[in-house]
């Protein structure tokens, strides 16, 4: 029976291997015989506090694929490493095979397999008589493809199989056990005609003649040169696969990169870009990864220009924006905490501009599509239901990289970075029209059925790959394999594992090394073009011709330069072979668009790890606020024909920052909570970037006391703007009803100028009146802080009306008295003692 276990279920074994030794039990393990593991996976599970005693590493598989012209003597190089706190004796290795991948899911749970489900073994081969504490020492590990003699792989169909290198030792104070293992898959195109190889090291040919060689029992015979021609002469005869129903393939290119230019810096249109750090400068330098994953397509342009046929650069805005600012003058901040602080001149301009120039070269001949801004989580943007952010996200990259590389790119499709979506994000991208997305076979409903065409309602589209969406009008589908992405995602300096991974084929990628990933991948990328011939071996119904077949890496995907060569290199070896054919995007994405109006659709089926993986909670509530505070203060600028900054480009750069806050890069590798602390930090770096824009514009009084000379004299204010851009505000006043100030209405100010306000006021009080003023926008939002005046009038308002009044009255009264004395001939009382 096969058992599925933890790949490092191993180190469980040696610790009870020790426990039952140190309790007095004997544990009848000889380094010849293999532990058999729990047939509960459950409790085979590692223990991370348990100890570990040796680390297995390959470092080199020969041949990396199979073919017809290759050695039929499979070479595994690899390391064994004492990790532990104690030294480890009698260190013996070997190589074992499980039976071939009969199904795509294998792809990744073969990996998993207990060691008993690897039941083809060789014999084991010493390493080392006691590896110290670090100490490491290299193996070297040989079998035979085919042997009716000695041991071998026992491989003679074609197909990916799955190899185990496993370690066996004697830690002191215990044991035999086995304390390591790795896992890789061995792609067999085709079987080599080979020799047989005898136990004691003879080879003997198919005429029955011998001769001796050198290698034991572990066979050092290599197919001849002219093994093709003299196959019928070979004890074993070479095996090709079958051709007859080659799989149409197509291949996603990403050129993408995590975010890299510093957060909350507005646009200026005249100071050069800041980055957090210069690590671009090295991936776009010769033997960087980015100069690695665009030369390997422009080597294949030369050696096998069919191969691009079928390949589609999907490129990243963000990383395009990126690379063009570093073609001009940049900086690198010292501090990325400190963005606006000291920073150093960056040194990959000459780097950037040739990068860029191949780039654009080669997008001329290929076809290139846009992938949504800086891999933003796109279920995180339909939950915001911004326009703006949304328009930046999926409606502008593709006019960046037109504009930026001169082509016109691949329209209607759209290819989401955790490769599912949910019906309302799916709404979002169809709400402007129709579009097919990308999206891996376990996202929809019985996904691997329909491609697979086991489904009871197959997909109509040429291929078989494009379902009409339920639920959502418009959305069409084309599936990529999520073994095959699974394993490109594990390659390179960065391994992740894609969140529609299912946990039964999750595991700890770390525990592989490089080679051994790669080797998975190439695995992984075969299988499809084996499937002809598995199904004719197992029983199976044979697959369709011309089967459509979507491979898709991660858009920030970390694979070295050798290994993007690797990944081509096998493309180009399934064309020449004839197992697969080269299908053009745009043909695949034209089938599936014609589904829309199939009777039969599709669930789209959500992950509960997509959600773990996705922007957290507090980054989107922070992005809704910060995008309705952007939103208003563009409204309020000025848009002015003449100025060399407009205010969408002014406000640009903080709206990208909020896509890359919510970005996805980073969330699914080693370290998820440095991308989630991350984006966090991008986060709040633009709220306090809208703060400071909001501060910028602020109203001043020229004194501290307003001495009115009239009850309607006008009050003097200055209003500045600091912004790069001009701005329409309004003079929001906070005064006592004694006091009526007239609304002054919208006032323009200039980018990086103040303009003196002249408010008329009309004071009905002498007292000291205190005066709040702030700014606003025409739509209310506060703009800056706000400033108090004091005013003081010498009008005294109805007081001084109504002694006015009373002093006129007694004026007309002591006049009306001293008319009527004279008119009676009296003299004035108010005369005496000034008679003369």
């Amino acid at each position: 029976m096969t058992v599925v276990v933890s790949r490092a279920g191993a180190a469980v074994l040696a610790v009870l291997v020790l426990v039952l030794t140190t309790a007095g039990v004997t544990p009848l393990l000889p380094t010849t015989l293999l532990p058999t593991a729990t047939a509960n996976p459950a409790a085979a599970q590692t223990d991370p506090d348990e100890p570990r005693f040796l680390e297995l590493s390959i470092d080199e598989v020969t041949p990396q694929t199979v073919t017809l012209t290759s050695e039929s003597v499979v070479t595994v190089r690899g390391t064994v490493a004492n990790i532990g706190d104690r030294d480890v004796e009698d260190v013996w290795v070997r190589l074992q095979r499980a039976p071939v991948v009969s199904d795509s899911a294998a792809l990744r749970t073969s990996l998993s397999l207990d060691q008993a489900g690897f039941d083809t073994v060789g014999e084991f081969e010493e390493v080392a008589d006691r590896l110290g504490q670090g100490e490491r020492a290299d193996f070297e590990l040989e079998l035979p493809l085919r042997s009716d003699r000695v041991p071998s792989l026992d491989i003679d169909t074609p197909g990916v199989y799955p190899l185990l290198v496993n370690v066996n030792g004697v830690p002191e104070y215990g044991g035999a056990a086995r304390l390591d293992d790795a896992r890789f898959l061995l792609p067999v195109l085709a079987l080599p005609a080979s020799d047989e190889v005898t136990e004691d090291g003879e080879v003997t040919e198919n005429t029955g003649d011998t001769r001796t060689g050198n290698g034991g029992s572990r066979g050092t015979t290599r197919s001849s040169d002219d093994g093709l021609l003299n196959s019928d002469d070979k004890a074993f005869p070479a095996v090709p696969p079958d051709v007859s129903r080659p799989a149409a393939v197509t291949m996603l290119w990403p050129l993408a990169d995590r975010p890299r230019l510093a957060a909350g810096v507005a646009g200026s249109g005249t100071e050069p870009v800041r980055l957090v750090d210069d690590d671009l400068a090295t991936s776009l330098a010769e033997g960087g990864r980015l100069d690695g994953l665009l030369r390997a397509v422009e080597d294949t342009a030369r050696t096998e220009p069919r191969v691009l046929e079928g390949l589609c650069l999907a490129i990243d805005p963000d990383l395009l924006v990126t690379v063009a600012n570093m073609t001009r003058d940049y900086l690198v901040v010292e501090d990325p905490d400190e963005p606006t602080g000291e920073a150093r001149p960056g040194s990959g301009t000459d780097a950037a501009v040739a990068w860029l120039e191949r780039l654009r070269a080669l997008a001329a001949t290929t076809c290139t599509m846009a992938v949504p801004f800086a891999q933003v989580d796109l279920t995180a943007l339909a939950d915001l239901a911004d326009s703006s952010l949304t328009d930046s996200a999926l409606e502008s990259p593709a006019a960046i990289v037109d504009s930026i590389l001169g082509v016109t790119s691949t329209p209607g499709v759209m290819w989401p970075d955790s490769g599912v979506l949910t019906e309302k994000t799916g709404s979002m991208l169809a709400a402007d029209g129709p579009v097919t997305a990308l999206v891996s076979d376990n996202a929809v409903e019985g996904g691997r059925a329909l491609l697979a065409g086991t489904s009871s309602t197959p997909s109509t589209a040429p291929g078989g790959n494009g379902f009409r969406i339920s639920g959502v009008s418009g959305l069409t589908a084309a599936l990529f394999d999520s073994s095959a992405s699974a394993a490109l995602a594990g390659m390179g300096t960065d391994p992740q594992t894609p969140s529609f991974v299912p946990s039964s084929a999750r595991y700890d990628l770390s525990r592989d090394s490089s080679t051994a990933r790669l080797q998975d991948a190439l695995g992984a990328l075969a299988w499809p073009a084996m499937v002809p011939t598995v199904s004719e071996v197992t029983g199976a119904a044979p697959p369709a011709a011309g089967r459509s077949v979507l491979f898709a890496p991660p858009q920030n995907w970390s694979a070295s330069p050798d290994d993007a060569a690797s990944v081509l290199s096998m493309l180009s070896t399934l064309v020449r072979s004839g197992l697969t054919t080269p299908r053009p995007l745009t043909a695949l994405v034209d089938a599936a668009a014609n589904t829309a109006n199939d009777p039969t659709a599709s669930l789209l089926v959500y992950p509960e790890q997509a959600i773990t993986d996705g922007a957290s909670a507090a980054v989107v509530s922070e992005a809704e606020e910060q995008i309705g505070r952007l939103d208003a203060i563009q409204t309020a600028l000025v848009e002015d024909p003449q100025a060399q900054l407009t205010p969408q480009q002014f406000t640009a750069p903080l709206r990208e920052d909020l896509l890359r806050a919510m970005s996805l890069a980073g969330r699914r590798g080693a370290d998820a909570d440095g991308a989630y602390a991350t984006g966090e930090h991008r986060a709040a770096e633009v709220r306090e970037a809208v703060d400071d824009i909001y501060d910028a514009v602020t109203v001043i009084s020229t004194g501290g006391v307003y001495t009115l000379t009239s009850e309607q004299s006008p009050l003097l204010l200055t209003a500045r703007n600091d912004l790069p851009v001009g701005i329409t505000v309004r003079l929001q006043v906070d005064a006592p009803d004694t006091v009526d100030i007239t609304d002054i209405g919208p006032t323009q100010l200039p980018p990086r100028g103040s303009r003196t306000l002249t408010v008329p006021a009309q004071i009905s009080d002498s007292r000291n009146l205190r005066l709040e003023f702030a700014l606003t926008t025409e739509s209310g939002l506060p703009l800056g802080s706000s400033t108090t005046v004091t005013v003081r009038s010498n009008a005294y308002g109805q007081i001084l009306a109504v002694v006015t009044g009373c002093a006129g009255a007694l004026l007309l009264f002591l006049a009306g008295r001293r008319l009527l004395h004279r008119f009676r001939g009296e003299p004035d009382p108010a005369d005496e003692g000034y008679e003369k």
